[in-house]
């Protein structure tokens, strides 16, 4: 199958999966040439918790994601309010979530998940619908200040993590 159909299948199915928990969700296809602008992939929001999603799946392992992308979805969730996820799926596991600054940057300036780590740190989409309101308890002060280095968080959204 053609790597394009089956990443557009699995977004289509990760809206159906936020649909089924309560989500309002659209999905934004921009890849491809559809739009210049860089979009997330998904949008979703439970009137608590508002999510871009950048959703990426793969047979195998490691998901690759270039500093672009993260760029990008960090970009849009800020200037949309909404907060940053991305959403991994390896086949025959669920999809897991981590926030971009949860996420290990290679020294390229790429970002990877390996399916050990999402099997074992990724959050689900249960928890996804709980809208972690205590999220500053997930990060250590200096986990965050080091995004904030690297330029995956801005200052506000450190500020509102760490409040």
């Amino acid at each position: 199958m053609c790597a394009n159909r089956k990443g557009d299948r699995r977004e289509r199915e990760l809206v159906n999966r936020l649909d089924d928990t309560g989500f309002a969700v659209m999905r934004a296809p921009a890849s491809g040439g559809a739009t210049q602008r860089e979009l997330p992939d998904v949008l979703a929001g439970n009137g608590n918790a508002f999510y871009a999603i950048e959703a990426k799946s793969s047979a195998g392992d490691p998901i690759y994601l270039t500093g672009e992308e993260v760029e990008a979805l960090v970009y849009f969730s800020q200037n949309f309010g909404a907060k940053p996820k991305i959403g991994v799926r390896f086949d025959r596991e669920d999809w897991y979530f981590f926030h971009p600054a949860d996420v290990h940057q290679t020294k390229g300036g790429n970002y990877r998940v390996k399916k050990e780590t999402a099997l074992d740190e990724g959050e689900t989409m249960d928890e996804l619908w709980k809208d972690d309101e205590d999220e500053a308890s997930k990060h250590s002060v200096s986990d965050v200040l080091h995004a904030v280095e690297q330029g995956v968080l801005s200052v506000d959204e450190a500020t509102e993590i760490l409040e």
